[in-house]
């Protein structure tokens, strides 16, 4: 398996739906043969520019070890989840 992170923004929404935003995709990981080591949940941020007539989100950071198989359906699940508005899967130097 390799390391990898996810950073996500999350639309402005109560704490608990945000909760179930981050269970679904730390769930989905593990799910999927992978290995969460680390969530770090920033808050709410300002963006730099407008995404949906949005300004702010709630940004997210999860460190993970998985193979490519479940990469792919991580972004897949990602692209299609109407309260992410933007993420990033960056694979980590070895």
């Amino acid at each position: 398996m390799k390391a990898y992170e996810v950073m996500y923004i999350v639309k402005p929404v109560e704490e608990e739906a945000f909760e179930a935003v981050v269970a679904k995709f730390e769930n989905l990981i593990n799910n999927n043969g992978g290995n969460v080591e680390k969530t770090d949940r920033w808050g709410k941020k300002r963006l730099a520019y407008e995404i949906q007539d949005l300004s702010e989100g709630l940004y997210v950071l999860v460190t993970f070890q998985a193979e490519p198989a479940c990469i792919k359906e991580l972004d897949r699940v990602m692209r299609i989840t109407d309260e992410v508005l933007r993420h990033m899967i960056i694979s980590k130097g070895e």
